[in-house]
């Protein structure tokens, strides 16, 4: 049996039950990716039909799910998906009947394909791989099984430590850790930057934090508060400056015959902090335009980006990779003749959202904006945890205020210039043996699928010392008195001619980071590794055939530079892994030749070693 007419029978069948098989967005997208993989366009109305059960139904948006599924075509989503969601929703198919568990209605049905428990892939494998791979139980946008790690305690700069304070939990103050990070970056990002690959960077940060509905990352919200005085002094000046425009264009206006001696106003550029997501291609680079280069994405729900993006006047994703970089941006209109260019751009990005939101934003490792994000996946919720804990404290009132207070802050760091980060030689030193180490850990779970992401992150940790150095050094009384305090946090630029910092004028200062900021920045780098193999296993595979998510990268990384096959099990088995999947594992990176055998006795060594 054909699998549109197997599909016919289930849909039949699913009607006839009146189940709704995709009650939410998760499954909606896997049930359009099935559709699409199995059956293509000839699927579309089958889609419809079922989706149809559903109260929250909208056509228009079905069609357009549909076909970017067509477009993206997930292969290791198929048939056997929805059969399953059906199966979940009370629609059970056998050989004979299709039977309703939930009413005992029956209806007669066709053949379908037995064995639906895994997630397969397109990649070609012989018969034996096959039946090994099948004993490995693969579960799209899965928890894992260990609990990723979260970020070590450092005594941060005490403006970041009162913004952590607003978590309830560890995971809570590590994402608002990396919101203020991106937030404040985002505002220092033309006054602060770290030399880093020949090149300068600034603070740009584009940060994803990931987590089921109503996990807890709701309070990002506050961190919007600490940079809209920021936007709201900018959007004051923007309409001032409005209403003396057209002023003068009305007078203008006004002149008859006189205007051919006058030189017709110029509107002033529409500027901004806040950049809204919802937006078109060439809004997006008018916007960075008018504002010079700098701006902040801040959105709650990742698919406002990817649905714009993905619209018909979209297609700005290569504007997110440009900004992280701070390459050059423009647009030419060939209607008005209009050509517009910034030079560099400073744009961050700060955005949450669901498992099922992760691939409509970011359609495949390969793309570049995987390896520009930093990550930050939340379990869900297990358990009810009361929220009359902060009865007292009104959150948004106080970070009100801290927005009040940073505009005072970045207000003194704009008046005195360009901010370098200087690291020691020990510190390189030291950041070189982290990511040397991680580079090569990287390879034996995911092959080279994670190396860009490394480089990318070694990038984005230079550029948050730089703005942990900025925010520890105001904390010093008189930061810039470098000449009555030796020990001033802030020093000229060795290239400033002696006569200037004489008479104070000074536009360029170097920063050091103390060694505890330090290793409290490096510190970070093992969460989020960690999370981003988690968030990868959410993406299509491309290199490895069959990708897990963190766990595999885990078990390995405690297993050792050497072990045996009992230590693997007993491990697996304490993470809880199945054997069979451990097994998989060993004998799939053993064949990429990432573990060799030493003595065909079941003992197993790295090819590569790290530290």
């Amino acid at each position: 049996m054909t699998d549109i007419e197997s599909l016919r029978r289930l849909t039949e069948a699913v009607e006839m039950a009146g189940a709704d098989i995709a009650p939410t967005y998760l499954e909606y997208i896997q049930l359009s990716f099935a559709i699409a993989t199995d059956c293509g366009e000839a699927g579309r109305d089958f889609f419809h039909r079922l989706c149809r059960m559903s109260p929250k139904y909208q056509r228009e948006h079905a069609e357009r799910v549909f076909s970017n599924a067509l477009t993206a075509q997930r292969g290791e989503v198929h048939l056997g998906t929805v059969f399953h969601l059906a199966e979940a929703m009370g629609v059970t198919v056998s050989k004979e009947v299709v039977v309703n568990s939930r009413t005992g209605t029956r209806s007669t049905a066709g053949t379908v394909p037995q064995s639906f428990t895994h997630v397969r892939t397109d990649n070609k494998v012989n018969d034996d791989e096959m039946a090994e791979e099948e004993k490995e139980e693969l579960l799209y946008g899965s928890e894992p099984q260990h609990p990723l790690p979260t970020f070590p305690e450092a005594g941060w700069p005490e403006f970041l430590q009162r913004i952590i304070k607003a978590g309830g939990n560890m995971i809570q103050h590590d994402i608002m850790l990396l919101g203020a990070l991106t937030a404040l970056g985002a505002c220092m990002s033309r006054y602060v930057r770290c030399l880093y690959g020949g090149k300068y960077h600034h603070p740009s940060l584009q940060c994803f934090v990931v987590a089921p509905s109503a996990s807890g990352k709701g309070i990002l919200s506050y961190i919007r508060l600490l940079v809209e005085p920021i936007h709201d002094e900018i959007r004051t000046e923007v309409a001032t400056q409005m209403k003396a425009y057209k002023k003068e264009k009305a007078a203008y206006d006004a002149m008859g015959k006189e205007r051919s001696k006058m030189e017709a106003p110029q509107m002033p550029p529409n500027r901004m902090f806040l950049i809204s997501g919802n937006n078109t291609g060439t809004g997006i680079l008018q916007n960075i335009m008018d504002s010079d280069g700098t701006g902040l994405i801040c959105e709650a729900e990742a698919d406002t980006l990817s649905t714009a993006i993905g619209s018909d006047h979209g297609h700005w994703s290569d504007t997110l990779r440009k900004a992280f970089d701070h390459d050059r941006l423009s647009y030419n209109r060939r209607t008005d003749q209009e050509y517009r260019e910034v030079k560099k751009s400073y744009l961050s990005v700060l955005i949450s959202g669901t498992p099922s939101q992760v691939q409509t934003f970011i359609p495949t490792a390969e793309d570049g904006s995987y390896s520009r994000q930093m990550y930050y996946y939340m379990c869900g919720i297990s358990k009810w945890i009361s929220q009359f804990m902060d009865n007292g404290v009104d959150w948004e009132e106080i970070f009100t205020a801290m927005g009040l207070e940073w505009k005072g802050k970045l207000s003194e760091i704009k008046a005195h210039g360009i901010h370098t980060l200087q690291l020691t030689d020990e510190q390189k030193e030291e950041f070189d043996t982290v990511f040397s180490g991680l580079f090569e850990r990287s390879s034996v779970a995911n092959g080279r699928e994670m190396y860009s992401f490394v480089a990318r992150l070694a990038v984005n940790l230079c550029r948050i010392m730089s703005e942990v150095a900025v925010l520890r050094a105001l904390e010093s009384p008189h930061p810039y008195d470098f000449k009555t305090s030796p020990s001033s946090p802030f020093t000229p630029d060795k290239e400033i001619p002696a006569d200037n910092c004489k008479d104070g004028i000074i536009t360029r200062w170097d920063v050091s980071i103390s060694q505890e900021d330090f290793h409290a920045v490096l510190s970070l780098t093992e969460a989020l590794y960690c999370h981003a193999t988690h968030i990868l296993s959410f993406l299509p595979s491309t290199e490895v055939s069959h990708r897990c998510n963190a766990d595999r990268d885990y078990l390995f990384q405690k297993l050792g530079n050497e072990f045996t096959r009992t230590q693997l099990l007993e491990e697996a088995v304490a993470m809880g892994i199945k054997e069979n999947t451990a097994l998989t594992w060993l004998k799939r990176l053993t064949k990429y030749g990432k573990l060799v055998s030493v003595d065909g006795k079941g003992s197993y060594a790295r090819t590569c070693v790290y530290e």
